[in-house]
């Protein structure tokens, strides 16, 4: 590095305020980061325009090597510097991403490196070690914050198997204090933390590789402390339906480490504005780069998918269910719509083989070659446990022989499911199949987990679980006052947290909704909560470069007009412009793809009339399609209404929203 920028930066970046205090603060000044180094502790703070954000709050690790243990040391050396620049990304929310930030580098005697970051909405912290093979005991990672917030707690649940740390990283959210959340109980990230003035503070990890997920554990008072699956030491089929392998005994470490390398950032989204927060790209930032030379055989795009809908089809003169002329009728209705995909969900393949002992009334190849000639490509169904042959170490070697077979056939992309796990093994072993895919051209949807960065290194990972989707509405339980979770409330939140990790396979499209009033959980006969144009809305709203249409492919011909605006919207898009929101109350959003503008408004079961402004749009008149809550929207959800009308940039549309209700524009630019 050069030592005239270092100089330069250090002025532009960061100054020391003590001996043991170093400060950095964002490019706009707004957001202060001061790491301070005692004898005691190694801690950092954030403060936004001088109101505390987060106290000081400790950073470390413990590792041992040999039989002695060991701290992170001692801060020496201290390099600031700054960055400025951007990078292209044609499988994201918009096409250029922008990566200015003021950073330290502060060198321990350890043999480690502290990495901070203060970047306009929020900040971030990694270490970096030189040491070679360790083990990392446990992580002494805190967030403190002041007062006693309100926060939006996604509580770990549901366990595979019994095991504390198996789960599908699906929750809803506690909305609760940080004092009285549950001391006990693991809770998942992203985590907001409501400070006052409107403040809101993010918890995340970011850029996890070969690593355990963070997970957070309540600490003294408004403390979140940062917990990690131990290093699994041996393993059982067990959990869901023994589709997961999920570990029976667990080591005293929580990673192991052969050398050198760089470990996960934890970061905080610090805002003023909720809105800004479906804008952010802090995930995205804190990735690892893309490792794949050629991009271009990638296709992001919506899928007809038969497991929401149960394969009930309509009008046939065949038996519907896993079998060969099901197939090809989603096939027939996917290219008839001019969607990219299908997937033939659980069920085509052996309990234990994805290559032996295979559904004898699915014929694959020939599935792949009638879709072949309808533009339609065919993605199969595995379970993770199967995919790696029940050895989480397996190599990428091991993994390409199945992986081979299948892309010979002419197979577009595995959905691979029942993670519900993010310890070391398993967190490797999500980029070692991403690597085996991607030799061989295959898309991945990764079920049963989060993203936390590998999408951007491996963008063949066009998708993630790890969301109350959909597919809650077919068991949804209800009492005397309606179901017993709030869906479109939840809707309105994980834009604002769930999805500031990545994209989320929430598999919308339901064309059978109802008001709080009428719904009910039905398995083979699923419904939504809320309006036809809040699912509509979805497309728009929630990030998915896979997108599925959920529901059975008989009932979107019935309902072919708003098939086919579906049909328009993108899974992808050049630009996006965060217009207005609350979160857990409402989203405003606008995406530009090509020409044309995709906005979108989604509320909870609140009616509201909002004002959305156009002056994204360029200059002169403009035809927009808008896609609304119907009159009668709030007593009948299926109740919608699709106009078309001329606007220009300077007009501020007057839009209702029914309760539970959505609103959506195509706007050509």
């Amino acid at each position: 590095m050069n030592r005239l920028l270092i100089t330069a930066a250090f002025c532009l970046a960061a100054v020391a305020v003590q001996a043991s205090d170093y400060k950095v603060t964002s490019p706009d000044g707004h957001i202060a980061v001061t790491v301070t180094d005692t004898d005691a502790a190694l801690t950092w703070q954030i403060d936004y325009d001088q109101q505390p954000v987060l106290l000081p709050s400790a950073i470390g690790m413990e590792w041992t090597q040999g039989k002695k243990t060991y701290g992170i040391g001692k801060v020496g050396k201290v390099a600031p510097w700054k960055h400025e620049g951007s990078y292209l990304n044609t499988f994201y929310k918009k096409e250029y991403v922008s990566d200015n930030y003021n950073q330290l580098l502060l060198y321990t005697n350890r043999h480690f490196t502290i990495e901070v970051r203060a970047y306009n909405d929020g900040a971030a912290w990694r270490l970096l070690s030189t040491n070679k093979r360790y083990q990392v005991m446990r992580e002494l990672t805190e967030f403190r914050f002041p007062g006693n917030p309100q926060a939006f707690v996604p509580y770990v649940n549901d366990l595979r198997g019994g095991e504390r740390y198996s789960y599908s990283f699906e929750s809803y959210y506690d909305e609760q204090p940080l004092s009285a959340m549950y001391a006990d109980s693991l809770a998942i990230t992203p985590m907001a933390v409501c400070l006052d003035g409107g403040l809101k503070a993010i918890v995340m990890d970011a850029g996890v590789e070969d690593y355990p997920g963070m997970m957070l554990l309540k600490g003294d008072g408004s403390t979140l402390k940062a917990d990690f699956a131990p290093y699994p030491l041996e393993q059982a089929v067990l959990g869901f339906g023994g589709l997961n392998y999920t570990p029976t005994k667990r080591a005293d470490f929580i990673a192991k480490v052969d050398g050198p390398r760089d470990f996960p950032w934890r970061a905080l989204v610090v805002t003023k504005r909720d809105a800004d927060i479906l804008n952010c790209d802090m995930a995205q930032r804190l990735a690892p780069k893309c490792r794949l030379e050629d991009t271009s055989w990638i296709k992001p795009g919506k899928v007809a998918w038969d497991w929401w809908n149960n394969t009930n089809i309509q009008g046939v003169n065949f038996r519907s269910g896993m079998n060969t002329d099901t197939y090809k009728y989603y096939i027939d209705f996917a290219s008839k719509n001019h969607l990219e995909y299908i997937i033939i969900d659980e069920g085509w393949s052996g309990r234990e083989s994805l290559v032996e002992k295979l559904n004898p009334e699915i014929d694959i190849p020939q599935l792949v070659a009638y879709g072949r000639e309808r533009g339609v490509g065919v993605i199969l169904w595995s379970s993770w446990r199967n995919m790696v042959g029940n050895n989480p170490d397996a190599t990428v070697s091991d993994l390409e022989p199945v992986m081979k077979h299948y892309a010979d056939i002419g197979v577009k992309g595995f959905k691979v499911d029942f993670f519900d796990r993010d310890d070391q093994p398993v967190i490797r072993s999500t980029y070692r199949i991403a690597e085996a895919a991607a030799r061989h051209h295959l898309l991945l949807d990764y079920h049963g987990l989060k993203p936390s960065g590998i999408q951007r290194a491996y963008p063949n990972v066009v998708n993630f679980e790890g969301v109350k989707g959909l597919e809650n509405s077919k068991w949804e339980p209800r009492n005397d006052k309606g179901p017993v979770h709030d869906q479109p409330h939840y809707d309105v939140t994980i834009p604002y947290l769930r999805m500031l990790a990545g994209p989320l396979d929430y598999t919308p499209g339901a064309m059978v909704n109802a008001v709080r009033s009428q719904f009910f959980g039905n398995n083979d006969h699923p419904m939504s909560q809320g309006t036809r144009a809040h699912q509509v809305a979805m497309y728009v709203t929630f990030e998915a470069p896979l997108q599925m249409l959920a529901d059975s492919p008989s009932k979107y011909m019935k309902e072919q007009e708003t098939t086919d605006f579906i049909a328009q919207i993108p899974t992808t898009f050049d630009e996006t412009v965060a217009i207005d929101g609350q979160l857990g109350q409402y989203t405003v959003i606008a995406r530009r793809k090509g020409k044309t503008w995709y906005v979108a408004a989604m509320t909870d079961w609140t009616e509201r009339n909002l004002q959305i402004p156009l002056s994204f749009l360029a200059t002169g008149q403009h035809r927009a399609s808008i896609f609304a809550d119907g009159v009668n929207a709030s007593k009948e959800a299926t109740d919608y209404s699709l106009t078309n009308s001329n606007v220009s940039s300077t007009d501020k549309l007057s839009v209702h929203l029914a309760p539970g209700g959505g609103w959506v524009a195509m706007i050509d630019n």
